[in-house]
């Protein structure tokens, strides 16, 4: 990842976001939580099924507000960047999220081409032979088979999929990346060449990452910090080495037990890669 941050690109400040209407049947998914991201900065955001990554994630992502609390993005109260459409797609420009479903995000009624060929075209001003240049050149790089692109999302795999939804996120170019479980329905053997292609696409543009998961070898390879949540808290902050050597929170020692690498719950980062199958991508 770069070395050169000189200043913070997005900022979390006491975000909670709760459902339900009645105070009895509210649920706190999001509780008090801040955060920072630099630039070129690449953070995993790990923890158990419930623990509020995901909708931490969308909020970060300007997809959905919080119920109280700001996130800025580049000093910029990101609810006040998608009140118009121009706003929207200025925000989208610079910030892309590829979701865990893929199911629903992808119109059944155009070919996968053409789901990844019209942000590129609308967000880049891009003609339709240099977007669809650009389509070619992000899904060979992604190892998706020539052709597939153009297929209906119905007619293929669901890891096709997801590696779809992450060429028409990574086709925009954007300075922001949010990932949420982006290799879950991958092959092991995927999981690696993906996670080394988002690192060198970090390392490369100078993209900030946010990676959202629930697994911890993935996330320690691509993260320089990892974040802990637990009941919709952050439990722990700190460098992917202390987290993973020396974790300072009982839960995170839970996570680290559980990976099943190492039974003492400590991967170093050549474990971690052989683990994976992963290759260092620097």
């Amino acid at each position: 990842m770069p070395e050169s941050r000189h200043y913070v690109q997005l900022v979390a400040t006491d975000v909670e976001k709760h459902f339900g209407l009645r105070r009895s049947d509210r649920h706190t998914a999001v509780d008090g939580v801040s955060l920072t991201v630099e630039t070129g900065e690449a953070v995993g955001i790990v923890g158990e099924s419930g623990s509020g990554k995901s909708t931490l994630a969308r909020i970060l992502a300007g997809v959905d507000f919080p119920s109280s609390g700001t996130v800025f993005y580049n000093d910029v109260p990101i609810r006040s960047q998608v009140k118009g459409r121009n706003d929207r797609l200025n925000l989208r420009r610079h910030v892309q999220m590829v979701a865990q479903d893929t199911s629903s995000s992808f119109d059944p009624l155009k070919t996968l081409r053409a789901s990844v060929r019209t942000p590129a075209m609308r967000l880049l001003g891009l003609s339709r032979a240099q977007a669809d240049a650009e389509v070619d050149r992000v899904t060979a790089e992604l190892e998706l088979p020539p052709g597939l692109a153009d297929r209906y999302p119905q007619h293929v795999s669901g890891g096709q999929r997801q590696r779809f939804a992450l060429a028409r996120a990574m086709a925009v170019r954007p300075s922001l990346l949010i990932c949420d479980e982006v290799v879950s329905a991958l092959d092991v053997s995927v999981q690696g060449s993906v996670l080394n292609i988002l690192r060198r696409y970090c390392a490369e543009s100078g993209a900030g990452l946010i990676f959202v998961s629930h697994g911890l070898p993935a996330t320690s390879f691509v993260s320089d910090r990892i974040v802990v949540m637990r009941h919709g808290k952050i439990v722990e902050n700190a460098a992917t080495s202390v987290v993973l050597n020396q974790p300072s929170h009982d839960y995170t020692e839970q996570l680290l037990s559980a990976y099943h690498g190492r039974p003492d719950g400590a991967p170093r980062r050549n474990e971690r890669a052989v683990a994976l199958g992963l290759r260092d991508a620097s």
